[in-house]
């Protein structure tokens, strides 16, 4: 079975996003910067009263507001630093083994991916996992990276799914 598609940059910007939001690391990471925070800027705001000598609840309100605020906006800040960091290391180099034209033929024994810059085989056992959102298909070949698939690209989504899931499986066993 033979698949072709375009990657661009967004594609691998979707991808560290969709890993982000589904790695247990980074969400505690977010989850502790989401939290943690705040309580940092309260324990701020006793201490500024008492080397102040200022009444708690003129410094404590201003610093709750910051900390709902905080704990509120804090995600879609975290998640636009991402995708501005990404967006910045693309443009850092040559990326043609990234970007562009992509050929993945898929075989009982694993398949082969190519593009501008060669090609490579890949085992199924190497694949540790296979996620998917609404728009790509992503096969782990490690904890942090993966062979982005865009389903945007494929004419046969149902049959290539169930392909590349039952060979994972038997590499598995």
């Amino acid at each position: 079975m033979k698949i072709e598609y375009n990657l661009a940059a967004e594609d691998y910007i979707h991808f560290n996003l969709f890993h982000l939001k589904h790695s247990k690391t980074s969400l505690k990471s977010l989850y502790l910067q989401r939290y943690l925070s705040p309580l940092f800027f309260i324990l701020v705001s006793i201490i500024f009263s008492i080397m102040g000598d200022l009444h708690l609840l003129s410094t404590l309100i201003p610093f709750l507001v910051l900390s709902i605020l905080w704990v509120i906006f804090y995600p879609k800040l975290f998640y636009r630093h991402v995708r501005k960091n990404v967006r910045k290391m693309f443009k850092e180099g040559k990326n043609d083994a990234l970007l562009g034209a992509h050929t993945m033929i898929l075989m009982d024994e694993g398949f082969v991916e190519s593009n501008s810059n060669g090609e490579s085989k890949v085992k199924w056992s190497s694949i540790q996992k296979v996620k998917e959102d609404e728009e790509f298909l992503y096969l782990y070949n490690s904890a942090v990276s993966a062979y982005i698939i865009p389903k945007r690209d494929l004419s046969n989504q149902v049959e290539i799914k169930n392909y590349i899931h039952s060979n994972v499986k038997e590499a598995e066993s």
